[in-house]
Formats: C-alpha cells, structure tokens, sequence
C-alpha cells in the first residue's frame, strides 16, 4: 500500500479534530499504522502490509468530573491514536439516581461521568460523530436508560441506528456478585436485559447489547475456572432467558448469539491467562453448538473485550505496575486463536488516584507499541501445537465443565445467586489469596517481596496524584435543577407514564427510555419509576456466619480479642458498614470476615448504606467499633457525614477508614476524629484487625 507523502507532512499543521477525522479517514482505507500520522515522512515498508492481521481496538478507561471535561479527554485521547471510546460513568448515573439525591452526596463525577439527561450526553459527545465511534458504555442496572439517551442523541445527529457500534456491559448477574451496581431484582432485571438484546439485534444491529462479564468475577477474588464457569453460566442464563422470551423468532436466534460478547480480566500469571482464554474460546464454540444449535462458526466466534487486572495494581512501589500491565497485556493478545477484539488498559498509578491525561497515553503507548512495532500480527497462532499449552487448556476446561454442571444441577446462574453459593465461592477464594500474599506464599513484588525501594519521582511533587475537582458536585446539581425547571415538565411526565406502563404490561422497555430520553426525563426518575413498578434488592454478602475453625495462624488475635471481651463484659462488636454508591465490597468482605474468624461479633449488612442509615446501625447494635470501608473517592464528604451524626448522638465509638485515599485526605480524616486510616498497602489483614481490637482495649485507653 502506497501512502500519501503529502499528506502526512502536512498532518502536524492541523488542529485536534482535524487531525482526528483524518486518523479515522485513513483507517477506513486500511492504513493503521500510527507512524504514519508523523511529520517524519515513511517509508513504503512502514505501511501496513496485506497479510498483516488488524490489531485489536485500542481503548482506555476514562470520564470523571463533567460531560464537558470527558468529552476533551476523549478528543484528545482520539487524536493520540485511540481507536474506541470507553465511558465510565459515576455511581448515581449506573445506579439509576440523580446527582441531588441524598445516596449520591460525596459521589457525583468520582468514578466516571455524570449524566443525568440528554444534554448531559449531547455534552459529553460533542464533536464525535456517533457513526465513526466504537463507544463502550461500562453500565449495567441503567444499562436500558443510557444506551436510550446514546440512541436519542444519535438521532439528533442524524446517525441512522443501524450505524452504531458499541456496547453496554449489561452483565447483571455478575451485578450481584463483585460489582455490586445493580437496582432490581434478579427477574425484572433480566427482563430488562433480555429487552434490550431483543431490541437492538433488529433496530441497533452492530451493537453488541451485553458484556458478559467475567473482569469483576476475578476482582473479586475468582480463580481461572470460576471465571470460566461463572461467566458462561451468566450467559447461558441470558441466553435460555432470550430464547423463552418470544421477542426474536427462531430463525434469528443464532443472530443473537453472534452478538453476545464478553468482557474479561487478565491477571500477571500469563501462561495460565492464555489457556483461560484459549478455553473460554472452545467452551464457548462447544456450548453455541451443542446447546442453541449455531451451525455458522463466525456467529460461535468468543468475542471479547478485556481490561487487565486493576485487582494486581499496587501502591507500593506503583512504577511497578508499569510491567504488570504490558505483561498483562500479552495474555490477550499473543494468541492469535484467543485475541481480544478491543484492550483498554489502567493507568500504573490507579492505586493511587484517577489518571491523568499522560498517565493514560502512557498505557495507550503500550499498546501501540506492541501492535505496530513488534511483528506480533503477522504470524499465525504461536501456541498451536505446544503440548504445554493444550495440557493446560484441556485443564480448565474440564474443570469449568464440572462447575457448570454443578451450577445447571442448582437450577442455573440466577438460582446460584440467589443461594449465596457463587456469592460465598468468590469470597471463600479471595480469602484464599489474601492469606497466601500475607503469608509470603504469594509473592507481590515491592509488597512483600523486594520492598527495599528508592523515592520515586513520579508520585512526588505537585499534581502527582489526580483526584476530581472540588465544587463538581455542586455545579452538576445547579445544572440539573435548571435542566428540570426549563424543560416541558408534561411531556416528561407524559414519557414517564408510559415508560410505567410498559413496565407493567410488558412491552419492550427500549422505546419507551428513548422517548423518555428525548423528553428531558432524569436519570433519577427513569430510575425511580422503574423501582416502583420492580421493587429494589439487596444480594447476599457472601460472608457467612460461621467462623473459620481452621484458622492456627490467628491464635494470637482471637486470645486479644478473647481478653478485651471479658474486659467490656461482652464479645467485641464490630460493624462494617459502605457508605454511599460504592460496590466495590471486596474489601469490606474480607474485613469482615477476618474479623469474624478472629472472634469478633461481626455486623456486614452489604452495600450502598446512607451515613444516617450506618450511624442508626451503630447505636442500635451497640457496637464498640465502626470500619468504614470507601473505594470511590467520596471519603472526604462520608466520613465527615458519619462523624457529626455520631456526635450529634452522643457516640463515642472509635471510627477506621479504608480506601483508595490519599495521605493529604488520610490527614484531613484523622483531624476529623477518625482513629486510623488504612490503604491498599496495608495489606497485612490481620494486623490491622490487631489495630482495632487494641483501639476498643479499655486497658489501653486507660493507659
């Protein structure tokens, strides 16, 4: 392929959107090499050449603060050579709230972008022609009302629907496993997924309606063959559900089928993460086979999208987590079989705060370099043929293949939810590799191995750590208070008695969210008239009752805990409570469950508790020690939140705080009368259980 010289002199004169409908005009022609948007003229052995396999999209995480401040950073990052966009939402948007309710306080523009209406998404896709963009929503509970304001605006732009690509992750089941963002119950919840798959196959049809999604199964705590089988198991839970549903005729189903795609995590042990993904690919050919009859191999293809694993990230020594990531990284694309089809990887400093904008091309770099400098895409599948590799396939497989069962014997995904046993297996696991890294059983390299280390320029100095900015809340509410005060409030409300309706009949649901959508209607009132009609719910925790009688190693800790007792006159109460939106429990979980195994009287009630709900909780259980555990950034405004409520009541309880938060944040906390603040360097369980029990001793309150 010839390039064009003229062009590519002329590329560094232009502007930034300029430069980007020029990127996308030349990958439409085939030509991805990036080198050839340089002001260095290439030569002709820089083009791509013909029997060189397209790499896969190149994504990476991003939407915080504002519409309009996400919208910069997608435009810049598209410029920089990013190929897909992938949009996180904050906690009160993929919980189905708006930003003024009382649960969202704290969390507005923490974790991802507010929308709270059309003009929130009209803002954050401003100058992105909708018709060019491969657009991954990460959104699940609301998954119906954001895909319906991304449609809505699409056809303010004129894009036909039939151009639109993307997805919504849209895995709800693994919602009340790791996740924790979900709203209804299991069935309307379903229902609601089905809806929109049913939905988009004939009006969206390059839109890949759901990510089944194993990535936060392994964050919290799965192994390679959980992953396997709690994942597949998700989807044929969706997919038996699609079937009965009566939406799509017969004929269409293995249309279907091909759409379904998968969302997946991938850990530093690479070998064992290829085979994973070697054996997600045969089991899921054997199970559109066998089970739905899907004749077409390309419509049995694994389709998958994979973050790498934010679970390894360290804050010790985070420079580190530089060659986690790229190493990460070869485990889903060195397997030509087993490639992803889109990678979007975390920046090296997400244990530490958001990214910012260098810090994402500095992992987008990665990929690039991987993609166009090394000679990866032009050869066929390296491991065929190693014995190794196949031993290790057929491994998994297997074992994968005796869970399904096992989990098919219980009725199914949803009925394995609903008995806490897939929820009690991942906790059970994660226990598992915390007590080996703990033990030194498990090496993590600058945690508790090597942890020797120089001071590091790259997070000292101003600015090092990006955290969202100050006032962004408040400036989200301003705007939604106007947005609802200038809008044509009866033809929302209008929109909103037939999105009830539907709901209660049976109709598909999309239509109803897109005339919602251009009707001005909020997030929070889709969200609220939906849990009118489906009623909210609250998942097991996974954390059982009964203490772990095998334990030697917390000897020590259960006679501490033993002897404070006898002092307060009764077993020490300890109450774990998650503030706010956060569903990130996998912390809290396995706080409590340390606690518990080391005699303690644990109360863990689950996610997504209002500081006034956590507070009552304290006082009505007595309790001698309240551990608040926040992963979202919303520490400040929380905690602050649990400490005057506690001493408005006259509650004098020593309050501990984990989270990702930074030592300027940890200062303003303990100022605030919080006792102790840990991070994801304490990562020593038992130690900090030891911290708590000698904050309650009276004896050493005394002292």
């Amino acid at each position: 392929m010839q390039c064009n010289k003229r062009r590519i002199d002329a590329f560094g004169l232009l502007s930034g959107w300029q430069k980007l409908a020029f990127v996308l005009l030349q990958r439409s022609k085939g030509c991805d090499n990036p080198r050839l948007f340089s002001r260095v003229t290439p030569s002709k052995q820089d083009c791509p050449m013909t029997k060189t396999d397209k790499p896969w999209i190149f994504r990476t995480y991003a939407g915080h603060s504002t519409a309009k401040a996400s919208n910069e950073l997608y435009r810049m990052n598209l410029a920089r050579g990013q190929t897909g966009l992938s949009v996180a939402f904050d906690l009160p948007t993929q919980t189905g709230y708006d930003s003024d309710h009382v649960l969202a306080r704290g969390e507005v523009g923490k974790v991802g972008v507010p929308v709270s209406h059309i003009g929130d998404m009209r803002a954050l896709f401003e100058q992105l022609p909708l018709d060019q963009m491969n657009t991954s929503m990460t959104i699940n509970a609301t998954a119906a009302w954001l895909l319906a304001l991304y449609v809505a605006v699409a056809d303010e732009q004129g894009v036909p629907r039939d151009k639109l690509q993307g997805t919504v992750q849209n895995d709800i089941i693994k919602e009340y496993l790791s996740r924790g963002t979900y709203v209804f119950p299991p069935e309307p919840s379903m229902r609601l997924l089905t809806d929109i798959v049913s939905y988009t196959y004939t009006q969206v049809p390059k839109w890949n309606p759901t990510n089944v999604c194993s990535y936060h199964l392994q964050e919290a705590g799965a192994t390679p063959v959980q992953e396997l089988a709690f994942a597949l198991a998700n989807a044929i839970a969706l997919l038996d559900r699609i079937k009965a549903g009566g939406q799509v005729p017969d004929e269409d189903f293995a249309q279907v089928v091909g759409r379904i795609s998968f969302f997946v995590n991938a850990g530093v042990r690479f070998i064992t993460e290829i085979a994973k993904m070697r054996a997600f690919v045969d089991l899921w050919d054997e199970i559109c086979r066998e089970r739905y009859g899907v004749t077409d191999e390309k419509l049995r293809r694994f389709r998958y999208g994979v973050q790498v694993n934010s679970l390894g990230l360290t804050e010790q020594q985070p420079e580190n987590n530089v060659y986690r990531i790229l190493i990460e990284m070869l485990a889903v694309t060195l397997s030509k079989k087993a490639r992803a089809r889109a990678v979007q990887l975390p920046a090296w400093n997400e244990a530490l705060g958001l990214p910012r904008p260098w810090d994402q091309q500095w992992s987008l770099r990665a990929q690039q370099i991987v993609a166009f400098e090394t000679d990866l895409l032009q050869y066929e599948d390296i491991f065929d043929g190693s014995h190794v590799m196949d031993a290790k396939v057929e491994e998994l497989k297997n074992d994968a293949r005796a869970e399904l069962k096992r989990i098919e014997e219980m009725g199914g995904a949803i009925a394995a939810v609903e008995s806490a046993y897939m929820k009690e297996q991942l906790v059970g696991s994660n226990s598992s590799r915390l007590q080996a890294i703990e033990a030194g059983e498990q090496s993590v390299i600058g945690v508790n191995k090597y942890v020797e280390t120089a001071p590091s320029p790259l997070t000292t100095g101003e600015g090092s750590i990006m955290v969202a900015e100050e006032g962004v809340e408040d400036g989200q509410i301003a705007r939604l208070v106007e947005w609802r005060r200038t809008r044509d409030n009866a033809a929302a409300e209008a929109a909103l008695a037939d999105l009830r309706a539907a709901a209660k009949d049976g109709r598909n649901i999309m239509e109803p969210s897109i005339a919602c959508a251009k009707a001005g209607v909020t997030t929070g009132e889709w969200g609220q008239a939906l849990r009118n009609i489906f009623g909210e719910y609250r998942a097991p925790t996974g954390v059982k009752s009964d203490a772990r009688s095998n334990a030697p190693e917390l000897a020590d800790l259960r006679d501490m805990v033993n002897a404070v007792s006898v002092k307060l006159g009764r077993r020490l109460k300890f109450l774990v409570g998650k503030p706010g939106l956060d569903g990130h429990s996998n912390g809290a979980e396995q706080i409590a469950v340390r606690a518990r195994d080391g005699g303690m009287d644990v109360v863990y009630e689950g996610i997504r508790l209002t500081p006034a709900e956590i507070v009552d909780a304290a006082i009505s259980g007595d309790v001698h020690v309240l551990g608040l555990s926040i992963l979202s950034g919303s520490h400040v405004a929380l905690v602050a939140d649990v400490m005057e409520r506690l001493k408005e009541a006259g509650v004098t309880i020593p309050v501990v705080v984990g989270g990702i938060i930074p030592p300027e944040d940890a200062e303003r906390l303990k100022a605030a009368g919080v006792a102790a603040v840990y991070t994801p360097k304490d990562f020593q369980i038992t130690d900090i259980m030891t911290d708590v029990v000698r904050l309650v001793d009276p004896g050493d309150k005394a002292a």
